[in-house]
């Protein structure tokens, strides 16, 4: 089963990518570290891509797509692989379909989480950090997670807030490209979903992210 992810900061992507991963075995492909490993490993596309990446620019998607094509044929993705953080626009959801049929693979399911781009921002600034253990979930917006006060719902530890969360410029910018249903990233999850409506191999699924977490992952395996 080969799966592509979509879904802004904030939606809890990550999250029910992180369910699906483990209930089907699947690897998370993503494609930052696709980048660090080819580096690291000194491939001729690593060096390639690191040439753009000390500059401070974008890497070419001639040189990023071959990468996340290698990635998908290794011995670990022969059952299935789970993409996520790729493609991020229109022209290379184009490209990316175009390169996975000339490999002779195939699309099946492509998740989209929607999410209403304030409730997206607020989810994000919400979050708080628990100083006892990172993975006790609170979050002044979320009902069913809020922190006691100051404190944490799980433990009652002091809590405190990461910078980047609550750097809003930073926030509008990441979201600008994601909401972009021309050429951004939501321009190519639609682009994905009008493929889906003629090939009947293809699954695309839509999941609204305001619900609570449990119905979420509920729905999304109900629709796998």
């Amino acid at each position: 089963m080969n799966v592509l992810f979509f879904g802004p900061n904030g939606s809890g992507k990550g999250t029910q990518g992180a369910i699906l991963k483990d209930k089907y075995n699947l690897p998370h492909v993503e494609s930052g570290a696709i980048f660090r490993t080819n580096i690291k490993g000194g491939t001729e596309l690593g060096m390639k891509a690191k040439a753009y990446i000390d500059k401070g620019d974008l890497v070419p998607d001639d040189i990023t797509i071959p990468m996340i094509l290698s990635r998908l044929q290794e011995a670990d993705c022969k059952n299935g692989w789970l993409l996520d953080g790729f493609p991020r626009n229109k022209n290379q959801a184009v490209m990316l379909h175009e390169a996975l049929k000339t490999a002779g693979m195939s699309l099946d399911i492509v998740v989209e989480i929607y999410l209403d781009r304030e409730i997206a921002k607020n989810r994000i600034m919400g979050r708080r950090l628990c100083a006892n253990d990172n993975n006790h979930p609170n979050n002044i917006f979320i009902d069913a997670i809020k922190p006691n006060g100051d404190k944490c719902r799980v433990c009652g530890g002091e809590l405190s807030s990461r910078a980047d969360d609550q750097d809003e410029t930073a926030i509008d910018k990441r979201h600008s490209i994601y909401y972009d249903d021309k050429t951004g990233t939501l321009a190519a999850a639609y682009y994905f979903r009008d493929l889906a409506k003629n090939d009947a191999s293809m699954k695309y699924i839509t999941l609204e992210g305001s619900a609570p977490m449990p119905e979420v992952t509920a729905e999304l395996i109900s629709k796998i």
